[in-house]
């Protein structure tokens, strides 16, 4: 299914024409077609980002475009001329196509993949404690693509972990194999674990053991120094749970590591200016601070070419052929693939 398609706002039908054009206060014309199969009249904005939006599109892409390399809301609105409400509202409807084009991308089918998984901390409303903080980030990155996969917010605790984790077994569903790896967190496994198992019937006597689903690996490199602990050492690098007998163990210790990501959150730091150190531009709210990450995550994976792969994530993850601009990503409908 191509996502720039129009579709009937009423009964989803492709068959329709056009009937007759509207002027909206840009001076922009939009056109009104009719669906031929139940007669209805739509917009071709109908369940649209851009439906109701009355300031000119070219306008719109220069302010987001602005916002996601490091400019701040209100450096954003006396630049352009324009109000932080009306900002928020085009970041809320651009992070509105998350859901689409994520449920557009698991209509795919991928060999394999390596996720890496890690976190991002920043300040929201005050300067609390990390630990009281709900600025952690969750980032979940395919390797060879940058396709981030889960980018979501909230305090440090189990739910938030949790909500990453069902986001990675969707993708394990479409996946033929695919490896976790991460840097000491042990709760990543963990959920998996928990979420994601079968049991494996050898056909001998007793329990038959549980272990992750055939083609699953998570793999977790144990930073930091183990001088003073009690007890057996952990090895460097370990597989934090039974794998499948049938899993294939081709992932060499030197490819366990979050060192892609960790650029990652190193350029989101300067890149969305809620995440900056040592400034008051940090997010006063977590909903919001979502949204603007939701913005974020569509641009990121759709839109701009990554600097390394000089392809769109989308792109060379095998989901698109050819990458959104920001004017098409305002014409996609949203609707249900599933």
């Amino acid at each position: 299914m191509t996502l720039t398609t129009l579709h009937c706002s009423q009964c989803n039908s492709k068959n329709h024409k056009f009937h007759t054009f509207y002027t909206v206060g840009s001076g922009e014309k939009r056109e009104v077609r009719r669906c031929q199969e139940c007669g209805n009249y739509f917009s071709e904005t109908k369940n649209t980002p851009l439906a109701g939006l009355r300031r000119p599109l070219s306008l719109i892409t220069l302010v987001l475009n602005a916002l996601n390399d490091g400019m701040s809301l209100n450096a954003a609105g006396r630049t352009f001329g324009t109000t932080k409400k009306s900002i928020k509202r085009w970041l809320e409807r651009l992070g509105g196509l998350k859901e689409t084009l994520l449920l557009y991308a698991l209509c795919h089918q991928f060999l394999q993949q390596i996720v890496e998984g890690d976190e991002l901390y920043t300040k929201v409303d005050k300067n609390k404690p990390p630990a009281e903080s709900e600025g952690w980030t969750i980032v979940l990155m395919e390797r060879a693509s940058r396709f981030i996969w889960e980018l979501s917010c909230g305090a440090r605790e189990t739910k938030l972990f949790k909500q990453a984790i069902e986001t990675l077994t969707q993708v394990i569903e479409q996946t033929d194999e695919l490896s976790l790896v991460t840097d000491g967190e042990r709760r990543y496994g963990n959920l998996l674990f928990e979420i994601c198992q079968e049991v494996v019937r050898t056909g001998q006597v007793g329990r038959p053991p549980t272990t992750l689903k055939k083609g699953v690996k998570v793999r977790v490199k144990n930073k930091g120094s183990q001088t003073h602990q009690k007890g057996p050492k952990r090895p460097k690098y370990q597989a934090p749970h039974r794998e499948h007998p049938e899993t294939k163990q081709n992932l060499d210790n030197e490819d366990v590591h979050a060192n892609h990501l960790e650029g990652f959150n190193s350029s989101a730091r300067r890149k969305i200016s809620c995440y900056r150190r040592k400034t008051n531009t940090y997010a006063k709210d977590k909903k919001p601070l979502q949204k603007r990450l939701d913005a974020y995550w569509v641009l990121h994976n759709f839109v701009r070419p990554h600097f390394t792969t000089k392809q769109v994530p989308a792109v060379a993850l095998g989901i698109l052929e050819k990458g959104f601009s920001l004017a098409n990503l305002f014409r996609i409908q949203r609707i249900s693939f599933l």
